[in-house]
């Protein structure tokens, strides 16, 4: 599954933040990082937390989010 990471600059914590906006039962932003590439990396890690708990509980993960829309051509 692909899971949506939004890592954005913050001035106010001068770092990266990141967001797992499927797991809306995660604190936003629910991780950081000092580079960009650290901010990935530890996005990486705690989104793989996530659904190893989630698959330990027997709990239902979310459905990835798609971009866009499709379209239907008759």
């Amino acid at each position: 599954m692909k899971y949506t990471i939004i890592i954005q600059w913050s001035d106010e914590d001068q770092c990266y933040v990141v967001s797992l906006p499927e797991f809306t039962n995660v604190m936003q932003p629910c991780t950081h990082g000092d580079s960009y590439e650290e901010a990935l990396k530890n996005a990486q890690e705690v989104l793989e937390m996530l659904i190893e708990s989630a698959l330990a509980e027997g709990e239902t993960l979310p459905e990835p989010q798609t971009l866009g829309k499709s379209l239907k051509v008759a």
